[in-house]
């Protein structure tokens, strides 16, 4: 594995790392008053702005299929990932919706391989990814193997898993005609843009003291500057280098992440079933990527 590769999957761990840990700074905001879909908006307004100002020029696209290209990035990448996720959880089991969530990989490896030609499924990936999935279930349900199945909830899940996978593919498909902060401020523009409709169903609260709490302030700004701006353009960077599907294996490791700063953060027991799964998870991307190491 060269040098450039190995930064690419660097990259890659320090961005699971922070979106490990951002379901504990949601559940703050939510917990100081703002709504899941007032959170998205507030986190993508501000990360969009931060790319202006970081990339304020504006390449003329040069195509309607790209634009349609940058608005269902938007639409599947944002408004639906976020939605359907955030509903989810209000609606079924939060161990249900870690489980189904992480099935994008899978799913992403499948939609690649009819629609990358540098991106077959091939045998290995797929063992792997059932392994690493395996070590998702044993982390999620941490020894409690009693899967309560709700319908409307679980297939939400399921469709939020679908649609980063398709973001996935999208922007695999379009990020090498246009600069990668371009490409991102523009995912950001059309998933605010996609969102809004959404405030149609449910008002935005507009209590704006709220706003000026210092807890609030830092979460936000770390979901927005750090979760969103900073990681959605190293994300998009990873996929345009290591490809679609060998990128997304990575979620697997979201259930580790949290699963350690539950310990650290929240003082959960760490139990064997979690550990075996950890071990399962690290076995399973390990045979997922062993034959993949050059640059798509």
């Amino acid at each position: 594995m060269g040098k450039k590769n190995m930064l690419f999957h660097i990259l890659a761990a320090f961005t699971i790392i922070i979106w490990g840990i951002t379901l504990i700074s949601t559940k703050i905001l939510i917990f100081n008053g703002l709504s899941p879909a007032g959170i998205m908006l507030y986190r993508f307004v501000i990360a969009y702005a931060v790319l202006w100002i970081f990339y304020p020029r504006l390449p003329k696209v040069k195509k309607w299929k790209d634009e349609a290209i940058f608005f269902a990035a938007g639409l599947f990448g944002g408004t639906i990932y976020f939605l359907t996720e955030n509903t989810a959880v209000g609606i079924t089991n939060t161990s249900n919706v870690a489980l189904i969530v992480t099935t994008a990989p899978l799913l992403t490896a499948f939609i690649a391989n009819f629609t990358l030609k540098n991106e077959p499924l091939k045998r290995h990936t797929f063992l792997g990814s059932i392994i690493a999935l395996g070590g998702v279930f044993l982390i999620v349900f941490n020894g409690n193997f009693i899967l309560q199945l709700n319908p409307a909830g679980d297939l939400l899940s399921f469709f939020s898993a679908l649609s980063w996978a398709i973001y996935s593919i999208l922007i695999k498909k379009i990020s090498h005609q246009y600069p990668v902060l371009f490409t991102t401020r523009r995912v950001f523009f059309y998933s605010i843009l996609t969102l809004l409709p959404w405030f149609c169903y449910e008002p935005l609260p507009l209590d704006f003291s709220i706003l000026l709490q210092k807890e609030v302030i830092f979460n936000l700004l770390f979901l927005s500057l750090i979760a969103s701006s900073l990681c959605f353009y190293i994300w998009n960077i990873i996929i345009k280098n290591l490809g679609a599907v060998h990128t997304n294996n990575y979620i697997y490791f979201i259930s580790i992440v949290t699963l350690f700063v539950s310990w650290l953060v929240l003082d959960e027991k760490i139990t064997a079933y979690a550990l075996l799964g950890a071990v399962l998870i690290l076995a399973g991307v390990y045979l997922a990527e062993r034959k993949t190491n050059k640059i798509k």
